[in-house]
């Protein structure tokens, strides 16, 4: 028989007291801020090679509790240095810093809450407050009301993914069902996509998820005399050459704001040319889409009332940590209330719209404007800087919501 002097130790584990909380939580944000301090002073890329963690942290996980204090000085001496520090000043890849206290904090009571809000009733407020917010950020960059949810002649309504990547293969399969109901489940062979050379990687895995035939992705060829925009032409031709095959088209993918390029497709001309043809529009407006907050960049959304579904990164451009894509679809099947986890792949979700809310309201939309505006203006005035340079030379510009879309080569 088992000592039963063994049983109050075992029981001893206390997974979570508000006072040790209390303490330890001071112990970890006087961490993450002095991090934030002294962030300049580490190189931006990390200068570790594979595998180094390895032989700094033992093989098996600790029998026993260790201090946080023992945690922390791992995490300065043995984690940091293996950081690419996104957060940095001196980052210039991919997007801007888009951490802020706004959205630290928020993620702090998200994790806090820790609810898994998958359907209303798992946490009303974690779902209510997404449909909200997201509402708020449609008419931010003056959605068509069709978007919105708290329009009562509306449909449809926003929700918060992880990634762009994700949006799009959520909108690559509500068409893909669409269509199928209309032609037979047998028909998915035919099904043909759309997107440009530009558009992002992430529209051609979401096919391969999708069962969508690798033959039937179309990358359609763009040129600088479009500056690297979907030439109408050019898609009108290919799905002409494709119902002549007997094949489908069903689902079209433009950009505004391309990776490579920033190139911004024209919107109008090619809603009206998917309304034709009863093909499905997506907008991704993954980086470029926060832009359009500003009054003086919404023109480069003209035409998205054509669009079935619309897509923007706030973890990208609006200061929200990441992750917080959101989606918004003109069209959905919801009844009273919204259970979100039919709008993902995964089943649960977390209370990620907490974030989203404290930018806006800690920060508040004119800020927010500004801050975007000073980033322009910055861009601009890098523009000028590598123009009056002789190492550079151009290769591609068109005025995007950034006004920098220049291709320069360093010679």
């Amino acid at each position: 028989m088992e000592n039963c002097g063994d049983l109050p130790e075992r029981r001893g584990l206390r997974p979570f007291d508000a006072e040790e909380f209390r303490e330890n939580a001071h112990r970890v944000v006087d961490f993450i801020a002095d991090y934030y301090r002294d962030i300049e002073k580490f190189p931006v890329r990390s200068q570790v090679q594979p595998g180094y963690l390895q032989s700094l942290l033992p093989d098996n996980a600790p029998e026993y509790p260790e201090t946080l204090e023992s945690v922390l000085n791992d995490i300065q001496n043995k984690i940091i240095r293996g950081i690419t520090h996104w957060q940095s000043p001196n980052f210039f890849a991919f997007y801007p810093s888009n951490s802020s206290t706004a959205g630290l904090l928020g993620e702090m009571l998200s994790g806090g809450f820790n609810v898994i809000g998958f359907s209303w009733i798992t946490s009303p407020a974690a779902t209510e407050l997404e449909a909200i917010v997201l509402d708020w950020l449609g008419k931010i960059i003056n959605l068509p009301e069709a978007f919105l949810l708290s329009v009562v002649a509306g449909k449809g309504g926003g929700v918060i993914q992880g990634t762009a990547s994700e949006a799009i293969l959520v909108a690559l399969l509500a068409a893909r069902d669409k269509a199928l109901k209309a032609m037979g489940m047998g028909s998915l062979e035919r099904l043909v996509v759309y997107g440009s050379d530009q558009t992002h990687s992430s529209l051609e895995k979401a096919c391969m998820i999708a069962g969508i035939q690798k033959t039937n992705f179309k990358a359609l060829p763009t040129n600088s005399s479009m500056n690297y925009a979907l030439s109408p032409e050019v898609l009108k031709k290919a799905i002409s050459d494709d119902l002549s095959a007997g094949l489908r088209p069903f689902f079209l993918c433009a950009t505004v704001g391309t990776t490579s390029s920033t190139a911004v497709d024209p919107l109008m001309e090619l809603g009206k040319i998917s309304q034709d043809h009863g093909m499905w529009l997506h907008v991704d407006a993954a980086y470029a889409g926060s832009a359009c907050i500003c009054p003086e960049y919404r023109h480069y959304l003209d035409g998205v009332e054509l669009a079935d579904s619309f897509n923007m990164n706030a973890h990208k451009w609006l200061l929200t940590n990441f992750d917080c894509s959101a989606l918004w679809v003109k069209a959905s099947e919801s009844n009273t209330v919204v259970d979100y986890k039919d709008w993902q792949v995964p089943l649960g979700r977390r209370f990620r719209s907490l974030k989203l809310w404290m930018v806006l309201r800690l920060y508040g939309v004119t800020n927010l404007r500004t801050y975007i505006r000073n980033h322009i203006d910055l861009a601009k005035h890098f523009e000028e800087l590598v123009r009056g340079d002789a190492k550079f030379e151009e290769r591609a510009y068109h005025k995007s919501p950034a006004n920098f879309s220049s291709t320069l080569i360093y010679k």
